[in-house]
């Protein structure tokens, strides 16, 4: 398949937004200080799980400067709770107050909020606020939560286990009676958060004589977070807007509503002030939310050839104290797209999701992390239980092009993708049976060294039947508005917000695309609810497919009235024949276009300032709205490869090579999708080899600064070559795919895979994460012991 003639998509043009961010000129929310702000310091519980009590705050409000001290009893006056209760079987409802009046659930829940005329002051009283505790068992684990007789996280359920769902399609027990082999394999893939550069904050401004409530705050979906707000402020969506300045990353953390943003909105409308709060690196890392902790299990039936008949997963999610997502949400499309490039017809899988004393989980780039970990990892498990190339169990089961279009077991349709072709491509490229030649001589001498090979199938653009699928409340539309100002600029608007991927660039683009002009003349205004369509927001890679489609559409629908009037101009019945080519109307002459005389200004000037000679039923003025629903998911692909060596006395890991063989459809912006995919690698292989969050077993978080949560350099991280291999999506506008997560998908898989590689000879293997060096030395020094990380049952 051969992608469309486009002019602007695909231009390799440089970010809008570098040239202000590399040169100090960003604007983010620390540089927007009304006259008279205030600022809020929350107090912070220092148990996991405990009693409130009493709170004494005399001591805080009598230092001047103090404007108060407020609990959850105050916030609950002047805000409702958050209840989540969509009908899922399995799924038990969850309500919270704004901040915790009877108990506190994890280290660093917000007990009370000081707010003084500076953040010195505020933190200096927070620090008097005194809170009595009466000390609860805390949970710390996800077994300890399912324990009989276990404490219980939220006193309203009748255990830990929030949620627990199953699904079977075709008969997996009865596929073990025909198999070769059962072959077991177990994944744990450990705590992790989001550190963004610029942390959590907001900035409430309300309008006492207009009733209007000003939010300026980084988020990624400012609609959705403008709906939230209204309710649980009790006001009307026309009396809040949400302005999202620039962000200095999310990741997935600056989504929902939280309890601390929430409180801070409350308070500006209870004081009739502007009040500021910005967190700090330690409450970042211990309050604001968490994500992954994962235990899988598969069971995988299998010919002697490596084929697999049926497979079967026990998943089990840590989901923290607090649900501020339906609690299935992420464990639920990990199973349902877990089988992903694999032909595998006969499925089950058994989630269950629980409460613990740590922080709340939430989405994190790539929410779906452990999937091709899980799925290659079982392959690379069959392969050595029957002593085959892992390389050819993949073949074995791997979607070829006839197999296309595919439908998962669980329903997911798969169309469009080239997995075995994204293999064969890196296999190509790395030289396996050269790397194998160097393997063996390097072991001979005393060195591991590894390969792996990871495939992924990328969800990207969850459209509203996802949702409904699911059975989680939602929508997954886009919705945007292009305007030609009477002058001929073109300015554009859609209902996401960027946080660091690069958005102004590639959206221009797509408007430019659709419309008929340069992308360099296109703005594209986000974040603010007063001027953007409401939209879903920035998550799950839906920016492209869903935002850049969605405008693609709309600038096609805003050139077809150009057109009608320049044709109208040009005194010709109908617009066929004619184009808007960079700015000018071009009309087919034999065979060529040739111009007209007429621009865009032209028209524009016309249609605003002239609606008199405007063609029969043409409205004046160009402007046009259009909301799109993506098709449910669409999916992207790639194959990942790295060559590693492993110091036998330190542990230390050390690159030799990484390859991505990438297919994410139509590409907006090459530099963009680069930028994106290499990102996405760093953050990966900095999850699986560096970053733990880590909790004692009094629940304590014991990584609480970046000395103690490590995150990997630009030092730490491979040269990333990267083989393009894009083929566009039939259903969506442009052929747009979408990427951004798979990255993360294929570096957390493909690590793994090398690191077993290279332990094979050892008769070890490493099968929870991270990879650190006390690791991977703890497991090369237990070779020979009969004690590897995680028993696999089955072993060559």
């Amino acid at each position: 398949m051969t992608a469309a003639p486009f002019t602007q998509i695909g231009r390799a043009l440089p970010r809008k937004e570098d040239a202000r961010f590399l040169t100090g000129a960003g604007r983010y929310l620390d540089d927007i200080a009304p006259k008279g702000t205030l600022t809020a310091s929350f107090v912070r519980a220092p148990h996991a799980h405990a009693r409130i009590l009493a709170i004494n705050a005399e001591a805080a409000r009598a230092l001047p400067g103090v404007v108060g001290v407020f609990t959850g009893k105050d916030l609950a006056l002047w805000t409702t709770n958050l209840r989540l209760a969509p009908p899922i079987e399995g799924l038990h409802p969850v309500e919270m107050t704004t901040l915790p009046i009877d108990k506190v659930r994890f280290h660093g829940d917000p007990v009370a909020v000081v707010v003084a005329r500076d953040r010195y002051l505020a933190e200096d009283a927070a620090e008097l606020v005194d809170v009595t505790y009466e000390v609860l068992p805390a949970i710390t684990s996800a077994a300890a939560a399912l324990a009989e007789g276990a404490a219980l996280v939220d006193d309203a359920l009748p255990d830990n286990l929030v949620s627990h769902q199953s699904f079977s399609a075709g008969n997996p027990l009865a596929r073990q009676t025909e198999a070769a082999r059962v072959v077991e394999t177990q994944f744990d893939l450990h705590r992790h958060t989001h550190a963004p550069m610029e942390t959590r904050g907001c900035l409430a401004d309300w309008d006492r004589g207009r009733e209007h409530l000003i939010m300026h705050i980084g988020t990624q979906a400012p609609h959705p977070m403008r709906s939230a707000l209204a309710s649980r402020l009790g006001l009307s969506e026309n009396q809040v807007t949400v302005i999202s300045p620039d962000i200095g990353g999310a990741f997935g953390q600056k989504i929902a509503l939280y309890r601390e943003e929430l409180t801070v909105a409350a308070l500006a409308r209870h004081l009739a002030r502007p009040v500021h709060w910005r967190e700090d690196r330690l409450e970042n890392l211990t309050a604001a939310s968490h994500a992954r902790e994962t235990r899988c299990v598969t069971r995988a039936a299998v010919r002697a050839d490596g084929r697999i008949l049926g497979l079967e997963l026990k998943l089990t999610e840590d989901f923290g104290a607090y649900c501020f997502y339906p609690a299935n949400y992420m464990a639920r499309v990990i199973a349902m797209i877990l089988t992903g490039p694999y032909k595998i017809a006969d499925y089950a899988f058994d989630v269950k999701v629980v409460l613990t004393n740590k922080c709340g989980n939430g989405p994190m780039r790539a929410p779906m992390a452990i999937t091709s970990w899980v799925m290659e990892g079982t392959i690379d498990a069959v392969a050595h239980a029957l002593r085959l190339d892992p390389l050819d169990v993949r073949r074995v089961n791997a979607l070829g092009p006839a197999d296309l279009p595919y439908r998962m077991a669980t329903g997911e349709l798969l169309e469009d993708i080239t997995p075995l072709e994204t293999l064969e491509a890196v296999v190509a490229a790395v030289g396996v049976p050269e790397f194998r030649a160097r393997q063996k001589a390097a072991l001979a001498e005393g060195r591991l060294l590894g390969l792996g090979f990871c495939s992924v199938v990328e969800s990207t653009t969850y459209g509203s039947g996802f949702y409904k699928a699911a059975g989680i409340p939602g929508s997954g539309h886009e919705a945007a508005w292009v305007r030609i100002e009477p002058s001929g600029a073109v300015n554009a608007s859609v209902g996401l917000m960027g946080s660091g991927q690069g958005y102004e660039s590639p959206l221009a683009q797509a408007v430019a695309e659709g419309l008929g002009v340069m992308a360099e003349d296109v703005n594209v205004h986000m974040g603010n609810t007063d001027v953007a369509p409401y939209g879903m927001g920035s998550r799950g890679g839906r920016g492209a497919t869903a935002g850049g489609g969605t405008l693609f559409l709309c600038a096609q629908k805003a050139r077809d009235k150009v057109l009608a009037i320049a044709a109208g101009m040009l005194q010709i019945n109908d617009t066929e024949g004619l184009r808007l080519f960079e700015g000018r109307v071009e009309l087919m002459r034999g065979g060529a276009w040739e111009p007209t005389g007429l621009t865009l200004a032209d028209v524009a000037k016309c249609a605003y300032l002239d609606p008199t000679n405007l063609p029969e039923g043409v409205d004046p003025g160009l402007d046009a709205s259009l909301t799109y629903d993506p098709p449910p998911m669409t999916y992207s692909n790639a194959t990942h490869a790295c060559e590693i060596e492993i110091d036998r006395a330190t542990g230390a890991l050390r690159f030799d090579r990484y390859l991505v063989a990438e297919d994410c459809g139509t590409v907006l912006n090459p530099i963009v999708v680069q930028g994106q995919q290499q990102g996405a690698v760093a953050m990966g292989l900095s999850g699986a080899l560096y970053e733990e969050v880590i909790y004692d077993a009094t629940g304590q978080n014991l990584t609480a600064t970046l000395a103690d949560y490590t995150i990997a350099s630009a030092v730490e991280m491979p040269n990333i070559e990267l083989i393009a291999m894009h083929t566009p999506n039939r259903r969506t506008p442009a052929g747009i795919k979408g990427m951004a997560e798979g990255g993360i998908m294929g570096a957390i898989g493909v690590i793994a895979g090398a690191v077993n590689d290279a332990l094979v000879p050892l008769g070890v293997s490493a099968q929870a994460m991270p990879f650190t060096p006390p690791r991977l030395r703890a497991l090369i020094r237990s070779a020979g012991s009969g004690a590897p990380d995680i028993p696999r049952k089955e072993r060559p």
